[in-house]
């Protein structure tokens, strides 16, 4: 009735990025992190996790990583653990094993099985302002139309 049931279910597979600022297992950062270049989280970081708005820029965090706070980035990518909204402005990957305690704001998404989500989901819907790069306006935009509903 479903279709075949014996189809094996596909991950999302490698993510082909170079991280060029890297925060270890062993490290510790209580503040807001601003990355103007690709950055891989390992360790733990309290506080935002920033990117420049006008550049492309990926934040990756690890099996191990966890990051309480806000992600705002052009990708994301989650294996870890994330206690706060993600703002991102082309695509978040969820990847099996990974937690995200909050809302998730994205242009396009993966997610694995095995990954879990605690929050909204909100696309950046094709009539969303172009010219707005800061993604929680259009999460703000979103919302009021969720809730105008």
């Amino acid at each position: 009735m479903f279709g075949n049931k014996s189809k094996s279910i596909k991950t999302l597979g490698q993510t082909i990025e170079s991280f060029q600022t890297m925060v270890g297992e062993a490290t510790e950062i209580h503040g807001r992190l601003v990355a103007s270049e690709s950055l891989r989280i390992d360790g733990k970081v309290i506080g935002n996790v920033e990117t420049s708005q006008d550049g492309i820029v990926s934040i990756a965090v690890g099996k191990n990583g966890l990051v309480q706070g806000d992600i705002y980035a052009y990708r994301v990518i989650i294996a870890g653990r994330v206690e706060g909204n993600v703002y991102c402005t082309e695509r978040v990957e969820l990847h099996n094993g990974s937690v995200v305690h909050g809302d998730v704001t994205y242009g396009q998404i993966g997610i694995e099985p095995g990954a879990r989500l605690n929050g909204l989901m909100i696309s950046r819907s094709k009539d969303s302002d172009p010219n707005s790069k800061d993604s929680s306006q259009i999460f703000k935009k979103n919302w009021e139309k969720i809730t105008s509903n």
